[in-house]
């Protein structure tokens, strides 16, 4: 492995929602972490029933009152990915799931988060069904939650800042990235960084303590990576979240697609599926649209990945060949990014003898 880091120019992070995945990342030889999911931190049993108290409430003061207690169990959780990571970068994007994957769905689950919070059955149904969605994936989440409901935004920021400056005062150094995420217009991260600045610079300013941070946002739409020269204005980084970009760019259901993929591939329709390895003709044409628009805004524009191709030696190489700083994957396949990213080098400098 250190033979190969000689090499490699990409650098590897890792995805990590855990103090204890970032912790095996590092192991393994991450140098941050590219994609932190603060929803799998809602998932927790003793913090679901706030979540869901937040999403039944019926005004902002209710929805504030709920965020006022899931944002110290937030904020405990980044500060501890801080610490393992001390003096790695870490990337955190806001909450993206569509809201009602939060809520119950049997009769008996509606019964008992009815009685927790005492709350008529009837009323948590209609809740549930309220937020129900045709296409979810294409629905009420990402940035498009932040517009409607800023407060929740507004905690998260606040919950990363607050974490960050407090662990600056143990002496860890802390490098936060706040990613926004499935931004389609400029408008939407123009709004949301605008907020995010606002609160961040507060707290940092109240704190006494000095903190560099950088707003940016993840590329998973065709729309924002061909608007990415108008998108880089806003964003200081890029991350390319190739799952959804290679669902929206080839119009297929990743959840669904199994059924029949297997078929294309056999029948070479597809040379590979696309949700293993990166399709470098079509969903890569638009990662490298998005990266040369991007850097034409913003020279230093730094750019990675953090879909499930960050860890495929094949799409590895692409990332090497276009000009990317850096992929994420999960921690276990951070030595195989290592080495590919090394292949990825040496093929290139074989190319220029």
């Amino acid at each position: 492995m250190k033979w190969a880091d000689e090499y490699r120019r990409l650098g590897v992070r890792t995805n990590a929602d855990t103090p204890k995945d970032a912790q095996v990342a590092r192991e393994f030889g991450a140098e941050g972490i590219g994609l932190c999911r603060t929803e799998h931190m809602f998932f927790e049993a003793d913090r679901i029933l706030a979540v869901r108290e937040m999403i039944l409430a019926n005004d902002e003061k209710g929805r504030r009152r709920a965020l006022d207690k899931i944002k110290p169990m937030q904020k405990g959780d980044f500060k501890e990915i801080f610490r393992v990571m001390n003096g790695l970068p870490v990337t955190i994007r806001l909450l993206d799931p569509p809201l009602h994957e939060f809520l119950p769905h049997t009769e008996a689950e509606l019964a008992d988060v009815a009685k927790a919070l005492k709350t008529p059955v009837a009323e948590v149904r209609a809740k549930r069904n309220a937020l129900h969605e045709a296409n979810p994936m294409l629905g009420h989440r990402g940035c498009r939650l932040g517009i409607t409901f800023p407060e929740i935004y507004e905690m998260q920021v606040r919950a990363i800042v607050e974490a960050a400056c407090e662990v600056k005062k143990e002496k860890v150094d802390v490098e936060p990235e706040i990613m926004i995420p499935l931004v389609g217009h400029v408008n939407e991260l123009a709004a949301l960084r605008r907020m995010t600045v606002e609160v961040a610079d507060e707290i940092i300013k109240a704190s006494g303590v000095k903190l560099s941070y950088m707003v940016g946002t993840m590329i998973e739409l065709p729309r924002a990576a061909v608007t990415a020269d108008k998108i880089a204005e806003q964003a200081e980084f890029f991350s390319f979240g190739t799952n959804d970009l290679t669902q929206t760019t080839f119009g297929l259901s990743r959840d669904d697609a199994g059924k029949f993929l297997p078929d294309y591939v056999e029948k070479k329709i597809l040379p590979k599926d696309p949700f293993m390895a990166l399709d470098t003709e079509g969903v890569g044409e638009l990662v490298r649209i998005g990266i040369e628009k991007g850097r034409k805004t913003r020279k230093k524009l730094k750019v990675g990945i953090c879909g499930e191709h960050g860890g495929e030696p094949s799409s590895i190489e692409f990332c090497h060949q276009a000009g990317m700083n850096y992929v994420s994957c999960s921690p276990f396949r951070v030595p195989i990014a290592r080495l590919a990213a090394a292949h990825a080098a040496l093929k290139d400098e074989k190319k220029k003898k």
